[in-house]
């Protein structure tokens, strides 16, 4: 709110007559560039060499980025320069990159010397590093861009995360649970896969085991995505014997994730070798599947089928050896998985609010009687608490009618019970009519109906069930059934404050009626001109 003021503002931030807020200090911190040490350029290496142009350098400064390196040092050396960078700790690089390590320089004009760089050898043979040569500037803002997807892509995962918490702690279903931590494993992935765990400072423990880190959080990745498309895509439904098996490609997958840190290099060849067959033969099953299942009108099959496309074309892309994979491999992979996780969440959505639409449905029947359509007695009950719960803390009448047809077994007997229905459904109608909302109308059983009639003074009641008592009459002559006469008999009852309680007021309401029926039936009685502790 201070900052929203700007008189406030203004006289917080000038000081000694100065319009304007320094923070930080000099320092004789070098620049963070490491030079390489044997240790660090140990082991299966490759090198290319960045050859000037055959005219030579035209003398203006040259920036070098190296990224989609997810393991190991990367050397860049021109001249007498040279740096080592490790993607998994930022401090190592230049922090004018910040997706992959680079380096500016200043070739002398039409010099031939080359950029020599230098990485450690792929697992996976196209998984290759991506060099761009180029002026600083443009080079620089395509790495933030980088950054920024990045980036992005994990904070709208940390974000479905919270939503899945929120909804957890409002239902209470274990579903969000397991999205939260399949979430969460797979926002540990992409850090690692993109370089983020180490920046602006390692906040996970990688070091020099990139390789480890990514090939362990892929296979636990695999084993949570690919059960997902399953699952979304709808084999569940259509093969649900096919769980035993998910559970053994999760449990398998696990099993791997766990044994990566305990294998040489030989073995993490193999290792990425069978994620990616895994990864591929599962999203092929996943296609089969939901086509499958679309095909026979599955409607949920169409969210698993889009959440599956990103998956296929990074599939095809890289059988097809796509120039745009390898310059954009991360962003592409986390960019699928983030919109994987969002179908996921939509479609968890959407389960939960079918089984809201399901829930309540089922209330809606365990609340209403089938035949009038009206709330039952269980529901006009605790709609009666909540009307005396209100005028007890706002005050104000509240009265209640208690209506019972007149001799409506003999009307079952001359006319048949399909007659007696009829008068039924024409008495609920006629006392909906008169009301403004349906829940103040209640068949509390057989031909006993209970009327509530909040903030209306009991005289004005009176006549309002006077009202309905005749209109009751027309209603059913409009039957047209020959010899049938309804009529009702009304016990009318008023709240007392401070003398009743829910169960004292229904009794003078009925004691009411019963007397109304011992005068002469088809009348209106106030119960309040009646002692109801005296006989029927």
């Amino acid at each position: 709110m201070v900052l929203a003021m700007p008189w406030l503002g203004h006289a917080r931030t000038v000081e000694n007559g100065r319009d304007y807020l320094m923070v930080g200090a000099a320092t004789d911190e070098p620049t963070p560039h490491r030079t390489c040490t044997p240790q660090m350029l140990a082991g299966n290496r490759q090198q290319v060499t960045v050859h000037a142009p055959p005219e030579g350098w035209s003398g203006e400064p040259q920036a070098l980025d190296v990224f989609n390196v997810f393991a190991g040092e990367v050397q860049l050396r021109y001249g007498d320069r040279e740096i080592c960078g490790n993607m998994h700790d930022a401090r190592t690089r230049d922090s004018r990159f910040r997706a992959g390590i680079g380096m500016v320089a200043v070739p002398p004009a039409g010099s031939h010397e080359p950029f020599l760089v230098s990485w450690q050898t792929p697992l996976k043979a196209r998984w290759v590093p991506t060099l761009q040569l180029g002026a600083p500037s443009p080079v620089q803002q395509n790495d933030t861009a980088r950054l920024l997807v990045r980036a992005a892509c994990i904070a709208v995962a940390i974000a479905l995360a919270l939503s899945a918490l929120m909804a957890y702690l409002t239902t209470r279903d274990r579903s969000f649970l397991l999205y939260i931590g399949a979430t969460l494993v797979l926002v540990l992935w992409q850090a690692i896969l993109g370089g983020l765990s180490g920046y602006p400072e390692p906040w996970l423990p990688v070091g020099e085991h990139g390789a480890c880190w990514l090939l362990a959080l892929t296979a636990a990745t695999q084993a949570l995505v690919l059960p997902a498309l399953w699952r979304l895509n709808g084999g569940d439904r259509l093969l649900p014997r096919s769980r035993v098996v998910q559970q053994l490609v999760l449990c398998g997958l696990m099993g791997m994730a766990a044994l990566v840190p305990w294998l040489d290099r030989d073995g993490l060849v193999v290792v990425g070798q069978v994620l990616q067959g895994s990864f591929v033969a599962g999203c092929a099953l996943s296609l089969a599947v939901g086509i499958w299942a679309r095909l026979r009108g599955d409607a949920w099959a169409l969210a698993g089928l889009a959440a599956l496309t990103p998956m296929l074309v990074l599939v095809a892309a890289d059988l097809a050896r796509a120039h745009w994979l390898y310059e954009y491999r991360v962003e592409a992979l986390q960019l699928a998985i983030t919109w994987l996780l969002m179908m996921a969440a939509y479609a968890l959505n959407l389960s939960m609010g079918r089984l809201r639409q399901q829930r309540d449905e089922m209330r809606q029947l365990a609340e209403t009687d089938m035949l009038t359509g009206l709330p039952n007695r269980r529901a006009g009950l605790q709609h009666l608490a909540q009307q005396l719960e209100q005028v007890q803390r706002d005050g104000g009448p509240l009265v209640i009618g208690f209506l019972d047809i007149d001799l409506f077994k003999d009307i079952n007997d001359r006319h048949g019970h399909a007659v007696g229905d009829q008068v039924l459904v024409a008495v609920a109608q006629a006392l909906r009519a008169a009301v403004r909302n349906q829940d103040e109308v209640v068949r509390m059983g057989g031909e006993e109906f209970l009327l509530l009639l909040p903030g209306m003074p009991r005289d004005i009641a009176t006549g309002r069930l006077e009202q309905l008592r005749q209109r009751i009459t027309v209603v059913c002559r409009d039957l047209q059934v020959p010899g049938l006469e309804v009529t009702a008999s009304i016990g009318l009852a008023q709240w007392r404050p401070g003398e009743d309680d829910q169960a004292a007021l229904l009794r003078r309401a009925d004691h009411a009626m019963y007397v109304a029926k011992r005068s002469g039936r088809n009348r209106v009685f106030d119960g309040e001109t009646v002692d109801p502790l005296l006989p029927a």
